[in-house]
């Protein structure tokens, strides 16, 4: 099964710049997006229906804001949006999917580039969005989390580190959470495969930072120690442009 993630700010942009395309090529089994920014009228999801996708789609009540979707070939059992939690949910940040063989959470950790309140607001939702997933653990420990995480866990992740100390998404608060996180009993699925650096996901849009290769890695695939015998493979597809972010993808044999 092809798990891909895939931040695509905006979803409609996106499209725009060949995404239909690029996504009819590649075939994914099962695609999550961050950041889609739309609603399912705002544009003919049918052409996603037309590749035999599934959708599950999770807007944020901000109109032009957030949200996340699923499209998948392959059935879920069950599936449900949000972590019970209003504050958090109201921006369409999480949508979970049961499998025979494992449970699926799209996640969209909030910015906190925006100023200090915002930058609480990233950090009260990972407190939460920690305990969601240590509870999900309980009940079924084969676990996926795919999504923009908004963090670049170690230096290995970021473009000048030094330079980034203080700054959102790489806060040391930011980078504890992550190692609890991970310690929770998650594999990074690209570290398995890959412990080159410079490999990023994320780049600005200012001072041709993509071009020059000055980015963050901040989308992942956390996959449950449960799974890591069946994980067989990882990739980041930098050079995939419709978006500032590009995707993220794993292999599992299941």
């Amino acid at each position: 099964m092809n798990i891909y993630s895939y931040n695509v700010n905006g979803i409609r942009a996106a499209l725009n710049k060949g995404l239909f395309e690029w996504l009819k090529e590649e075939n994914p089994d099962f695609i999550c997006f961050q950041e889609i920014k739309a609603t399912p009228d705002q544009f003919d999801v049918n052409i996603f229906k037309a590749l035999n996708y599934q959708l599950f789609w999770n807007p944020a009540e901000r109109k032009g804001y957030s949200g996340v979707a699923v499209l998948t070939k392959i059935p879920p059992k069950t599936f449900y949006f949000g972590m019970n939690n209003t504050t958090f949910d109201i921006e369409g940040r999480i949508i979970v999917t049961e499998f025979d063989s494992f449970t699926h959470v799209c996640v969209y950790v909030p910015s906190g580039s925006m100023g200090d309140e915002r930058q609480e607001f990233k950090m009260n939702f990972l407190y939460v969005f920690y305990n969601f997933i240590q509870d999900l653990l309980q009940k079924n420990s084969k676990l996926v989390v795919s999504g923009d995480f908004n963090i670049c866990h170690k230096p290995i992740d970021i473009n000048n580190p030094k330079k980034h100390e203080n700054v959102s998404g790489f806060l040391p608060e930011e980078r504890e959470w992550m190692d609890k996180f991970v310690e929770l009993g998650f594999i990074d699925s690209f570290r398995k495969f890959n412990q080159q650096p410079e490999q990023y996901t994320w780049w600005s849009y200012r001072q041709r930072a993509r071009e020059k290769n000055l980015g963050w890695r901040i989308d992942y695939h956390f996959v449950s120690k449960e799974l890591n015998p069946v994980l067989i493979d990882a990739k980041i597809f930098p050079s995939v442009y419709h978006s500032d972010h590009c995707p993220v993808a794993i292999k599992l044999s299941v």
